[in-house]
């Protein structure tokens, strides 16, 4: 068996880096297994989007995978929303990684105080945020774009060496890195000296990277058009965002030993880094579900289902055929063996709460139209009975997965249910899912056509 590589990438940017970065995670966690990397980091711009597609096609590949984020560090304060003369809007880049489940959990935080908090053209976070969430993470200085780079790269050493003391007391030496990176680029050729010089100065480990936007050199043309995309802007225009290298691609640890032969440490130092990277995360063992009121006269959730269910039975049908009890029964048995009595009620109660404020609510549709449980408690409108539906589609004991109830309310009445739901179990214990939209090739053509 071969032996594992000598580097591990730690600056990489997914699919989910949106309109910039043009690595598809299958292809990531792919090649990295060709070169035999043992980890692989996802760096996503200001997100953690990706993270559980990474976490889980990295695990089935057999390499470790490193979760982080390349987030916006405000010039002062995250609160304070206006331009700084001679500072970026957007705020300086700093790549952030978990260590473990602690850090993971401190990274989480971190990013949802930055798009709540902070938002000022992109997602940023301050060293304030950081401090009271920096147990469990490793932060490295970033590209150009990050702050010791920055002052740097305008003759003000004194103010780079000010900043990586700050990190460096913040999150201690362990803990803080100094990024080093060569795309062939004459401000990085600048810049490396100086920051391997803060580095040595101040006894802190420098770390080389490569900024991994897309896989193969050859994709860079394609990336190219990418960005002008996401800006609005032409291929052949003069004033708009460019990055004018093709290096940054998933280079082979080869060609990154190779770069950066003059430094080996820091190379190494990319394994010491993964070594310390050993997040653990358990998805699907156990669900963290709403805990539903009970009424006083009600000690378990089961018991309250299963009388309102046959309740429900009485007034859905009138006449109760042995079938029905049949059926209802081992829905109900299914449904308290596999944990998910409160699930239901959840739902009973914001579905009924919309038709007492008079918003329309949709029938069903999916697999829950296929539970009687379901049907009986006004969660749906379609008689599973009558069509002939299965519940088994919907809940199967033989695996073990959350039931998903889809619902249909009128728009007008959308978010005084979301604003109820709210209210009643928390802002703490609710949460907005996100959908992406994929470049299909009809909306690529247009948009590189247009």
């Amino acid at each position: 068996m071969r032996k594992h590589a000598d580097f591990v990438h730690l600056h990489t940017h997914s699919e989910y880096s949106l309109l910039d970065g043009a690595c598809r995670i299958d292809d990531l966690v792919r090649l990295a297994a060709e070169y035999r990397m043992p980890a692989l980091a996802i760096t996503d711009h200001g997100n953690l989007f990706g993270v559980v597609e990474f976490y889980r096609k990295c695990r089935a590949a057999g390499i470790v995978p490193i979760i982080g984020c390349e987030m916006y560090m405000a010039p002062e304060s995250r609160t304070k929303k206006e331009r700084i003369p001679g500072m970026p809007d957007a705020g300086f880049h700093l790549v952030v990684l978990a260590k473990n489940l602690t850090g993971y959990k401190n990274l989480v935080k971190i990013a949802t105080t930055a798009y709540l908090d902070g938002f000022y053209h992109r997602p940023r976070i301050d060293f304030e945020l950081l401090g009271a969430h920096r147990d469990g993470l490793i932060a490295t200085s970033a590209c150009a774009k990050g702050e010791i780079a920055f002052y740097l790269d305008r003759d003000n050493p004194q103010r780079a060496e000010q900043t990586a003391r700050r990190y460096l007391d913040l999150l201690g030496q362990e803990n803080f890195y100094i990024e080093i990176q060569n795309h062939g680029l004459v401000f990085e050729d600048r810049l490396r000296p100086q920051l391997t010089a803060l580095a040595r100065k101040l006894g802190i480990g420098l770390v080389a990277t490569n900024d991994c936007h897309y896989l193969q050199r050859e994709h860079a043309d394609a990336h190219d058009a990418l960005l002008c995309i996401q800006t609005g802007k032409k291929l052949d225009d003069t004033d708009r965002m460019r990055y004018g290298t093709d290096q940054l691609y998933f280079k082979s640890p080869d060609e990154m030993t190779a770069l950066f032969s003059e430094l080996p440490e820091a190379v190494e130092n990319t394994l010491k880094i993964a070594e310390a990277c050993r997040l653990e995360l358990d998805w699907g063992s156990k669900y963290l579900l709403p805990e539903f009121p009970l009424p006083h006269e009600y000690h378990d959730a089961g018991a309250y289902l299963a009388d309102l269910a046959r309740r429900g039975l009485a007034e859905r049908y009138g006449q109760i055929t042995p079938q029905l009890e049949e059926r209802l029964a081992y829905e109900l048995s299914v449904i308290t063996r596999m944990g998910f009595s409160g699930y239901f009620l959840v739902c009973k109660d914001f579905i009924d709460h919309a038709r007492l404020r008079g918003i329309p609510v949709g029938p069903g549709r999916g697999s829950a139209a296929g539970s009687l449980v379901s049907y009986v408690l006004g969660i749906t409108n379609v008689d599973p009975i009558a069509y002939g539906l299965l519940f088994e589609r919907f809940l199967n004991p033989e695996r073990i997965s959350m039931p998903d109830i889809d619902i249909d309310f009128s728009d007008r009445g959308r978010d005084e249910i979301i604003r109820y739901v709210i209210e009643k179990y928390g802002a703490e214990s609710v949460c907005q899912i996100i959908t992406f939209g994929t470049m299909a090739a009809r909306g690529v053509v247009r948009d590189v056509a247009g």
